[in-house]
């Protein structure tokens, strides 16, 4: 591709101007002889004269002057139309793995599914470690009463007893119930109840008096085999002679024959049988007991 130089056109001016004086004064030259030779050179192929002047063939041209300044620039075209799209170029090879991002955050629980089929049935594998202990689960349906079972052999017999305890018990009753003490017998194999008092008794003021304490099993007296009693006696306690001696006393005994279930243990105080009635008192400061307990039958 062919460069152009812009000469400015005063320059060309000048060089045209330059040209023209040098050829006309080398016809000026020419013009001082003779015509004969003018008329030859009119003939030429490079020199034309006439009447208004002389036109001869353009000389070497002139060396080219410097470039000018540039232009200013020019105004910017409008863009153009946006051509077709080509066609789609070959696929590029994979490029190399990009760096592992950061762990995003947990997204929300997702829906239960449902529960699958139940696989085969593996082979048996080694015993695993005892698991924690689980909840205790809620309490089933009572089921329907089994048939009794065979008669086991006899078993020892477990102790089964109580006590009622009083203090300060301050009880001036000459006849009547004193306390009372309710007991829970649990078996019938065992026949008897043994029971006993202890507290302070006394009678006062009188002579030749009596008084008797007793028990009661719901109610009566026991009669198998007898009953369980203490009788505090005096001969001489009135007058210069008085007493009342307040002493602890202890009596007890085992009834047979009561049966299982609730037992209602009094301790009742009254008269001697054939003596006469005497004051008496139950209790003093201190503490005052009924015992009652189940035990096995006697031996034959």
């Amino acid at each position: 591709m062919q460069s152009c130089v812009k000469i400015p056109l005063a320059n060309t001016l000048g060089l045209l101007l330059l040209l023209l004086i040098t050829f006309c004064s080398a016809n000026d030259n020419n013009s001082s002889k003779p015509r004969d030779k003018i008329t030859r050179q009119q003939t030429s192929s490079y020199v034309s004269c006439g009447h208004g002047g002389c036109f001869c063939a353009p000389g070497i041209p002139g060396i080219p002057g410097s470039p000018g300044p540039a232009g200013p620039a020019g105004v910017a075209g409008s863009p153009g139309s946006h051509g077709a799209e080509g066609p789609m170029g070959p696929r590029g090879i994979k490029g190399d793995e990009g760096a592992r991002g950061r762990q995003g955050p947990s997204g929300p629980n997702g829906n239960k599914g449902e529960a699958g089929p139940p696989g085969p049935k593996g082979p048996h594998g080694p015993s695993g470690s005892a698991g924690s202990h689980g909840n205790k689960g809620d309490t089933g349906a009572r089921g329907s009463q089994g048939l009794p079972g065979p008669k086991g052999a006899p078993g020892s017999f477990a102790r089964n007893w109580k006590q009622c305890v009083f203090k300060n018990l301050d009880e001036n009753k000459d006849s009547g119930l004193i306390k009372e003490c309710i007991f829970k017998k649990t078996s019938n194999n065992t026949h008897s109840l043994r029971v006993f008092w202890t507290g302070a008794l006394r009678i006062y003021n009188c002579d030749d008096c009596c008084s008797r304490w007793y028990f009661t099993f719901n109610g009566a007296e026991c009669s198998a085999p007898a009953a369980i009693d203490g009788a505090v006696y005096m001969t001489y306690g009135s007058g210069s002679r008085l007493k009342n001696l307040h002493r602890v006393r202890h009596f007890e005994g085992v009834c047979e024959k009561i049966h299982k279930g609730t037992v209602r243990v009094g301790f009742w105080v009254g008269k001697c049988a054939g003596q006469k009635s005497a004051d008496a008192h139950t209790g003093w400061p201190g503490v005052s007991r009924i015992y009652v307990e189940e035990i096995p039958p006697p031996q034959a």
